[in-house]
């Protein structure tokens, strides 16, 4: 029988701890003040740039770690440094990974360089897909992409919502209808360059939490992209829009560009949740091993030590869950059972439960902003909610091992 274990290589290790010390020497000393503040953290994305964090090459490495484990070690670090400043610094990634997922060669190098900028010039990326009446239900999209033949140029209108980094971004990454009969299977992904007029920022959402992550709406009024700005480009989209029409008349299923964006994304949201999952349970920890109370330690006490046994468990249960499914994709192994669904839910309904049963075990001091669970819980509660809820996953997962158009 061939050799098996989880134990992480030198070179992973190395990555994980030099991230552990940015998180913990740089992010959590300002988590609090950009909470507070609920404004984009520039200098601390500044920060992660100059030290390679912030780039493209080091998500590229992580991308290709053979192992597939690059991606979520990283993303649980960051989190457990903090969720909002995390999203800020990873934001960026998912309008990269948008691109890595539809995006011819020439447009993966042209425009994800534009999205990270450089040491001396931070930008940041926006992926683009919510609605405000299309957010699980990516049939009811309305943004439009009508295609101007004489110019070569695609004309977009619509108002996009939830989008990270809105309207500050210096590129969009939008999805909007092409072919609005074949419903959600008539989508096609454009990059939005820097400064293209008709593009403006709406309204700025003040959040319950990841409040250091600016989240936005974005308007397109009459904006003009080039024709090399639509994702894997017109004769793709041509072919890929012809075939929809011959599955949808034969009554197949197809996946969208939105979704294949979702799908490679989801146990990387699932690391996150496990970060900040992990930080409230070692506060928790902590906390139970020096307040007293009655003359001993709280963690002497049954009542705490179980939820601490049980926080635990949850957690090491939602990184296996994670690992899994992202050792299967880059591995080219299909998601039979979605288990990128079922890392994300799991991970995530964990996040949710951890932060709070860790705001329980601290009691009034938890409930305050002295102790950092309350600001953990707030964040948590995104991770049921974004690229696709709890709802959502367990819909993909029923569907999945069942066959059945379960509604």
């Amino acid at each position: 029988m061939g050799d098996f274990s989880l134990e992480l290589g030198d070179d992973q290790k190395s990555v994980r701890d030099w991230i552990h010390g940015f998180a913990a020497d740089v992010m959590r000393p300002a988590a609090a003040e950009w909470d507070e503040r609920e404004e984009t953290p520039w200098p601390v994305i500044q920060e992660a740039a100059k030290i390679g964090l912030y780039s493209l090459d080091f998500y590229a490495q992580q991308y290709f770690d053979p192992t597939g484990l690059g991606i979520p070690i990283a993303m649980e670090e960051l989190f457990w440094g903090d969720a909002g400043i995390g999203l800020s610094i990873v934001g960026t990634g998912l309008a990269a990974v948008g691109v890595l997922a539809n995006g011819t060669e020439e447009q993966i190098g042209t425009w994800i360089p534009q999205m990270y900028g450089d040491v001396n010039d931070v930008k940041v990326a926006a992926f683009c897909s919510s609605e405000p009446d299309a957010g699980s239900d990516v049939g009811s999209m309305r943004t439009t992409a009508v295609y101007d033949e004489a110019k070569d140029e695609w004309v977009l209108n619509g108002t996009k919502t939830w989008a990270t980094n809105g309207g500050i971004a210096n590129v969009h990454v939008v999805v909007a209808v092409v072919d609005p009969e074949l419903g959600s299977k008539g989508h096609a992904s454009f990059i939005v360059p820097p400064n293209t007029p008709g593009l403006s920022q709406g309204q700025k959402f003040k959040k319950h939490g990841i409040r250091a992550s600016h989240t936005a709406e974005v308007v397109l009024d009459g904006a003009r992209v080039p024709g090399s700005c639509l994702l894997g480009g017109k004769e793709k989209l041509d072919e890929r829009l012809a075939r929809a029409r011959e599955r949808a008349r034969g009554g197949e299923r197809v996946k969208n560009a939105a979704m294949a964006t979702f799908e490679a994304s989801r146990p990387a949201v699932g690391a996150m949740a496990v970060g900040t999952a992990r930080a409230a349970y070692e506060v928790a920890l902590d906390y139970a091993m020096t307040r007293t109370q009655f003359g001993r330690p709280i963690i002497d006490n049954q009542g705490v030590a179980f939820q601490l046994a049980d926080m635990r468990t949850q957690i090491d249960a939602a990184r296996l869950l994670v690992w899994r499914a992202s050792w299967m994709a880059v591995s080219g192994k299909p998601f039979t059972s979605a288990e990128g669904s079922m890392s994300k839910l799991y991970a995530s309904e964990t996040a949710k439960k951890v932060t709070a049963q860790a705001i329980q075990i601290l009691g009034g001091n938890g409930f305050t902003r002295e102790y950092p669970v309350e600001r953990m819980h707030r964040d948590a509660a995104i991770y049921t909610i974004f690229e696709g809820t709890s709802e959502i996953q367990r819909l993909v997962i029923a569907r999945t091992l069942s066959g059945m158009p379960i509604r």
